[in-house]
């Protein structure tokens, strides 16, 4: 590896911070690992021979100052698998336990979490989509629908024991709960362990199994559930609903994803906490004023209508749109459009010709 740039092989600049190459030192071992379908031993060897150069303060001086790893030229000591990094692999060829380090997390996406304890298990999420009219979305509404999904068993309440059926240990892991694995690759032994998948990481199971689920703790159910949609929801917006998911056994359940979807209404639109719609009215009720009863989603309300009022004006209810919390909600913006008359009587063009006469 002498005279080879080791800044080159991490993909980091002489001004990279211990950070910056430990970071790219770890994506570059994920790359090449040999345990992986594309990996490559030769250079996975070279970036940890440049990381125990990068990573050490003083190697990594003498390397910038001389070009290698000492004022001798070349990197002393090659490829040394008992000082990977500083970890300490010296337990390899008997099948010990070692100290991971930084390396940890690399490990553990191809042997299942290394030294780790056990995990808890967890059902699967689920989703699912509803649609509503628009007014529940302003003011709330509650809804009950019926999905398909595995559930906990209702006969042994999720423990795939017969009820009254005594617990016994495990056979499969002696009643320790995990698995101890021995493996081995190009760079050592590797000894790991995992959750027991028979008791599922108790230690135990029951003497008999249950009848309706076989054991299995859940089974394939429909279950109605309730939907508490909130006044205000938009469309294509989420309910999380934590639980109402999945089941498994001797687990947490899944979550239950709900999305919104509203349908549009004939007469109004949303525009954030406002709501929006459009009211035509007479050219004499432009020039003169009026009053006009329109129908909210709230129920009958009187708007006043200026004189001379342009087409195009916003008019404001107040407090008639979208509810922001308890106490405070939008408004009602209304789009006055006047409606000029294609035909005209005789006396309205008369009147029309006075007002001309006029100036107006």
């Amino acid at each position: 590896m002498a005279n080879k740039d080791y800044y080159e092989i991490l993909g980091v600049n002489k001004s990279s911070t211990k950070d910056e190459i430990k970071k790219a030192f770890h994506k570059l071992a994920h790359k090449y690992h040999p345990d992986k379908n594309k990996g490559d031993d030769v250079k996975f060897k070279e970036v940890n021979e440049a990381y125990q150069v990068l990573s050490d303060e003083q190697k990594r001086a003498q390397y910038d100052q001389f070009g290698s790893a000492g004022p001798g030229g070349g990197f002393q000591g090659g490829f040394d698998p008992s000082n990977m990094g500083g970890f300490d692999f010296s337990g390899f060829q008997n099948g010990q336990n070692f100290d991971m380090g930084d390396l940890g997390d690399i490990f553990s996406d191809f042997f299942g979490g290394g030294a780790r304890g056990p995990q808890a298990r967890r059902g699967r999420d689920i989703s699912t989509e509803i649609s509503i009219p628009f007014a529940d979305s302003i003011f709330g509404t509650v809804r009950r629908i019926l999905i398909t999904k595995t559930g906990t068993c209702e006969t042994c309440h999720g423990s795939g024991g017969k009820p009254g059926a005594k617990q016994v240990t495990c056979s499969q892991c002696n009643g320790k709960g995990q698995i101890r694995e021995t493996r081995r690759s190009l760079i050592g032994s590797f000894v790991t362990t995992r959750t027991c998948e028979v008791c599922s990481g108790t230690g135990t199971v029951p003497s008999e199994v249950c009848e309706t689920c076989r054991g299995a703790g859940v089974k394939r159910m429909e279950e109605e559930v309730e939907i508490r949609i909130p006044a205000g929801i938009e469309n294509g917006e989420m309910i999380r609903m934590t639980g109402a998911g999945e089941a498994v056994k001797k687990g947490t359940s899944g979550d239950l994803y709900i999305k919104i979807n509203i349908a549009n209404h004939p007469q109004f639109r949303r525009d954030r906490q406002n709501l929006l719609m459009n009211l035509e009215i007479k050219l004499s009720e432009a020039l003169l004023g009026a009053e006009r009863v329109i129908e909210t989603l709230d129920g009958s309300v009187t708007v006043k209508i200026p004189e001379g009022i342009a087409s195009g004006t916003v008019l404001r209810v107040k407090e008639k749109g979208v509810p922001q919390n308890r106490s405070k909600r939008g408004d009602l913006m209304i789009t006055v459009t006047v409606k000029i008359p294609t035909k005209l009587s005789r006396n309205a063009k008369e009147a029309a010709e006075t007002l001309r006469a006029e100036g107006i």
